[in-house]
């Protein structure tokens, strides 16, 4: 039986989807100003890790994360860097992409953006005037929280708590001060589209709700986010889509990670801890990243420095080196009457079973790993003592897979050669080497490019061309 945490009410739930063996998942995505940073890599990999885990249960599973497209950050961002709000946020979508490949966060079913549903989003705001949970001020449209009598059922909190408590602007045009913003009126040289009551753009919780409600429908399954987003985000979102649907469940069960510090503190610009993937995966491979995130249980919270990350590397850097060996040992010929596996193939079922019981109790990917290293040591054993036979092989290739199919589940490709010790200076003489490349291309010197990139294959480099640029990987 498989159990998540429901932030709703806060205690560990027996898993129920709305459709037998399909699970329908709607993740926040990302603000599109800048490259994502690492507290919201953890997010973007607990739910890819959710995801891959249900997949592996044989579910069949919908994904779905947004962008925010259209923001005051994104616009001021803009404003900053003297371009249009539009292509900012463009060259940022196309940035998550490269980091997220870095991680090997896989792309979600559908990624929806604010700026492609405003149609939606607008039908939703009607509905909700013509229910009178919405008034329009001055251009401006606002959800009238005092009118939806489940205000605050997530975030735990009464409406008159949370107005004593809540950082809110003061806007004497609202007829409360929790009332928030389902339309912006537009402002001299923001993007604006047309609706009923002007020109303006929306809001930023309207935004996910009818994303979501569209792609996934009333409903479904599991709404993730940070803890962040409890309150004000996910609880108005709520508020606003229930208030639409007029009654019902938005989602069934909600789920949000803990935060991240780094060096015990939080993390801020203004004290010089602010790190971007993007700054991180110069210096650690993606995978390390990665493997040292899913090291913690997401509802934890998490430290982040670079000695843990030297740690995460290194204790990687065993399960690489067992799957070296596995592949070392199945090169080897013979037909001799070694060990035939049955205690290996034993021990595979034993650390499936208990990579099976820690994820099903709210995704435990800290105990998950735990049984992916008790299996790499059963490994290692048998192969320090093998001598190659049929059989034997057999259950190494049927070891090697269970190895390899538990790491996929943690976003972990353990197939890949252990990582160089001189990573930093490879990376960087890659980097020349593809610059001279794309450089002899440019020149249409063809003779040039193609020896560069057969010389590279024979070394064992595969290069590859994409949209995103050029990507290099070492062969198996």
């Amino acid at each position: 039986m498989m159990k998540i945490y429901n932030t709703m009410s806060r205690k560990k739930e027996e898993f129920i989807p709305r459709e037998e063996g399909k699970v329908s998942i709607y993740a926040c995505g990302p603000t599109t100003y800048n490259f994502f940073h690492i507290g919201n890599a953890r997010m973007f990999l607990v739910f890819d890790t959710i995801r891959r885990y249900f997949a592996y249960r044989g579910y069949k599973v919908t994904y779905v994360q947004n962008f925010t497209d259209v923001d005051d950050k994104i616009i001021n961002r803009a404003r900053e860097e003297g371009m249009d709000p539009l292509a900012l946020s463009g060259k940022y979508i196309a940035e998550y992409f490269t980091d997220a490949a870095a991680l090997n966060i896989k792309p979600a079913d559908v990624h929806p953006k604010a700026t492609e549903h405003i149609v939606d989003m607008l039908e939703m705001i009607k509905t909700l005037i013509s229910k009178g949970l919405a008034y329009e001020v001055d251009g401006d449209v606002y959800f009238e929280v005092r009118k939806f009598p489940g205000y605050g059922k997530l975030s735990g909190r009464s409406v008159d708590d949370l107005r004593s408590g809540a950082r809110v602007d003061v806007d004497e045009r609202k007829k409360d001060p929790l009332d928030f913003a389902l339309w912006k009126a537009a402002k001299e040289g923001e993007p604006y589209w047309e609706s009923p009551w002007g020109k303006g753009r929306p809001g930023w919780h309207i935004e996910c709700s009818a994303m979501s409600l569209k792609y996934l429908g009333p409903g479904f399954d599991i709404h993730g986010g940070g803890g962040d987003l409890v309150f004000p985000h996910h609880e108005n979102e709520i508020a606003q889509s229930e208030g639409f649907m007029s009654g019902g469940t938005f989602a069934r069960y909600w789920m949000h990670n803990g935060f991240i510090t780094v060096n015990q503190e939080k993390m801020s610009k203004s004290l010089g801890n602010f790190f971007t993937v993007r700054d991180i995966t110069a210096k650690y491979p993606g995978q390390v990243v990665r493997f040292y995130l899913v090291g913690t249980h997401y509802r934890s919270p998490l430290d982040f420095d670079d000695q843990k990350l030297e740690m995460s590397k290194k204790a990687l850097a065993r399960l690489y080196t067992t799957s070296n060996l596995v592949k070392e040992a199945l090169a080897r010929e013979g037909t001799g009457a070694g060990a035939g596996g049955e205690q290996l193939l034993q021990s595979v079922k034993h650390a499936e079973a208990e990579f099976v019981a820690a994820m099903d109790d709210d995704f435990n990917t800290a105990l998950a790993a735990a049984a992916l290293f008790d299996l790499s040591k059963e490994i290692n054993s048998f192969v320090s003592d093998y001598a190659p036979s049929a059989a034997g092989h057999q259950a190494l290739r049927q070891a090697l897979e269970a190895f390899a199919r538990l790491g996929d589940v943690l976003g972990l490709d353990l197939l890949q050669p252990e990582q160089s010790q001189n990573d930093n200076l490879v990376d960087k003489l890659m980097e020349l080497i593809i610059g001279i490349r794309s450089q002899a291309r440019q020149n249409k010197d063809w003779p040039t490019a193609d020896k560069i990139r057969d010389g590279l294959k024979e070394a064992g480099i595969v290069l590859e061309d994409t949209p995103q640029g050029v990507r290099w990987k070492r062969k198996l």
